[in-house]
């Protein structure tokens, strides 16, 4: 049960959102920006930024952003539920590239604190081809989940166990994007 009156029968950030809409909408573009807008064309696609915010929201274990995300990752990735599991379970076993290995290894010490970085962090994932836009990203996507993970869990928003759900709004995410 939502720690505040929120409306009924919405799930998640959703429900916050149509509670606040006024600060949803920032919230919601800079989600669309970050994992749904082309990059420039070094940076990273929609299903690695997908799998970053996946990533981070299952550390900060946030059901329904890790659930919703992962979806919408799977989507981007061709339905390879498979490939988003293996991320959340171990990133460094999991069967991606170098770069967004070490792209994640970022995000990850983003989502313990800002100043987890190191200049080694860095210097790894520019070791594997990361330029500056794609470190930029990771650790702002790592960051802003941060922030939507603390927000969905923070109001105790409804989060259903429905699978169907969550892969249905992982498509419509992966192919409408976050603004609305």
């Amino acid at each position: 049960m939502p720690h505040i009156h929120l409306p009924e029968g919405i799930p998640g950030i959703a429900s916050a959102f149509a509670y606040r809409p006024e600060t949803a909408k920032p919230m919601r573009e800079l989600a669309h920006v970050l994992l749904f807008e082309a990059g420039s064309a070094d940076g990273l696609t929609s299903g690695e930024r997908e799998l970053i915010a996946t990533y981070v929201s299952s550390r900060n274990d946030c059901y329904f952003c890790q659930t919703s995300h992962g979806a919408a990752a799977a989507h981007h990735l061709d339905g390879d539920e498979a490939l988003v599991l293996e991320v959340k379970r171990d990133f460094l076993t999991a069967p991606i590239s170098a770069k967004l290995k070490a792209l994640l290894a970022i995000a990850g010490a983003v989502q313990k604190g800002g100043k987890q970085v190191t200049l080694e962090h860095i210097a790894e994932a520019r070791r594997h081809g990361a330029g500056d836009l794609e470190i930029h990203d990771a650790v702002l996507i790592a960051a802003a989940f941060c922030m939507y993970n603390r927000y969905v869990d923070g109001l105790a928003t409804w989060q259903p166990q429905d699978a169907a759900m969550y892969l249905k709004m992982g498509e419509h995410l992966s192919t409408s994007g976050y603004a609305r």
